[in-house]
């Protein structure tokens, strides 16, 4: 089995996935907007150039993403984080700090007892993050 995460934004995805390629060093793989769908779908309206998929290899997993269509209201982020490590401390803080900015800091990158670096934000989109250097297994 593999488990991947979906985002649904406001009508952000486009910059959110462009701002998470430059963080991560990714690229997207797949894009395709209402608009760019067979014809024999229906395309909400005003959503022809809102995302309808779009996806980038983040690690082990793919980080997918889409709009919602304007008709579904409002999505709301919230409830869960992106839990992100690495081995390379230097590259924890970059991370970190690119997250973070425009966004909010829950707890600064810090030494914890289970991990040489832990920190958690919300990014400019509402995503929560928890970026880490791995520690021993607990």
């Amino acid at each position: 089995m593999r488990t991947n995460l979906h985002l649904v934004f406001p009508g952000s995805c486009t910059e959110a996935f462009a701002f998470y390629e430059t963080v991560f060093q990714s690229k997207s793989t797949f894009k395709m907007t209402y608009g760019e769908a067979p014809a024999e779908m229906p395309t909400p309206e005003g959503a022809k150039d809102l995302v309808m998929h779009t996806a980038m290899p983040l690690g082990s997993m793919t980080l997918m993403g889409c709009d919602a269509p304007p008709h579904m209201g409002e999505p709301k982020m919230g409830g869960f984080h992106i839990s992100v490590d690495m081995p390379d401390e230097d590259e924890v803080r970059r991370i970190f700090a690119a997250l973070s900015e425009g966004g909010s800091v829950q707890m600064p990158l810090t030494p914890t007892f289970w991990t040489p670096l832990f920190g958690m934000c919300k990014d400019k989109f509402g995503v929560e993050w928890m970026v880490s250097v791995p520690g021993p297994e607990m």
